[in-house]
């Protein structure tokens, strides 16, 4: 495995952040960087659980059409959905078309509706206690303790497709944990 590597700017990089320009763009510019807002965040948390056994160039690929097909990933709209818009997003060749993880975003945006203090708050409470930056790709996790924690608490609540590896994808992603390698420019 690899340390970064200098991109086409001379910028050292996590070496995954060059291998395609939609990486680049998502590794610049949004992975690892402290995503508060609760839309934002659930959006994530179901990205990541659509990317379960799929590429994550996939997901990305296909994210503008994401956000039309689940209005947004506002919670309180996808909450909303019913019967009707399960077989839309069926029949919708922009997005993955898997009916348990459809279904799951529906029930996290009624569960995220749940919680007493917002689904940002449960997520960053798991922030902090991370040792030192990783030196190479080998070096980041799947999974750890806390994203375990955070998968048994969202599950608590009612939440489906958040196990630990996807748990700890979504804290990558949010700035929670901050995974590029020592040496990347975006660190």
């Amino acid at each position: 495995m690899s340390g970064p590597v200098p991109g086409p700017d001379g910028k050292l990089r996590c070496p995954w952040g060059l291998s395609a320009p939609e990486y680049r763009a998502y590794h610049d510019e949004e992975w690892g960087r402290p995503v508060r807002d609760e839309t934002a965040l659930f959006e994530r948390l179901c990205l990541e659980g659509f990317q379960s056994g799929l590429s994550w160039l996939t997901i990305l690929r296909k994210r503008e059409n994401f956000r039309a097909a689940f209005a947004g990933f506002d919670p309180a709209a996808v909450a909303a959905f019913g019967a009707d818009d399960v077989a839309r997003l069926m029949a919708d060749p922009g997005i993955v078309r898997n009916r348990a993880k459809i279904d799951a975003v529906i029930g996290n945006a009624r569960a995220t509706l749940r919680l007493p203090d917002g689904l940002t708050a449960l997520v960053w409470k798991y922030a902090g206690g991370q040792g030192a930056p990783p030196r190479t790709t080998a070096e980041v996790p799947a999974a750890t303790a806390a994203s375990a924690a955070l998968s048994a608490e969202l599950r608590r609540h009612g939440f489906a497709f958040t196990g630990p590896v996807t748990a700890y994808a979504t804290m990558q992603a949010c700035g929670v944990v901050n995974d590029h390698l020592a040496g990347c420019f975006a660190r």
